[in-house]
């Protein structure tokens, strides 16, 4: 089981990305559009670069849903490794089947 502080961290950090989502979207295209004037393309720069760091999407971390696991992260399931392992030898994972040769 993962750190309660490391999972509540990135909790927050996901509130954050989904908060600042539009604004960011916004004035990055602005800061992209090569039409616009270069002042109001750097200002969008400036701008964006005051929004919060934990804001930006890339630093979310994908969590197991059932332990907080960091690592060994199945994206299609949401989880660890090891936790759909021990899913799945229960029989809990509709479709998973364990091999064995």
């Amino acid at each position: 089981m993962a750190k309660v502080s490391s999972i509540e961290r990135n909790k927050k950090r996901q509130r954050l990305v989904a908060k600042y989502a539009a604004k960011r979207a916004e004035l990055k295209a602005i800061a992209r559009n090569i039409e616009l004037p270069v002042e109001e393309r750097f200002a969008a720069q400036l701008k964006l670069a005051d929004l919060p760091r934990n804001s930006a999407p890339s630093r979310v971390r994908n969590r197991c849903q059932v332990s907080g696991r960091p690592r060994g992260y199945y994206r299609k399931m949401k989880m660890s490794r090891i936790a759909l392992r021990e899913l799945g030898s229960f029989g809990l994972i509709p479709g998973l089947v364990k091999s064995s040769w």
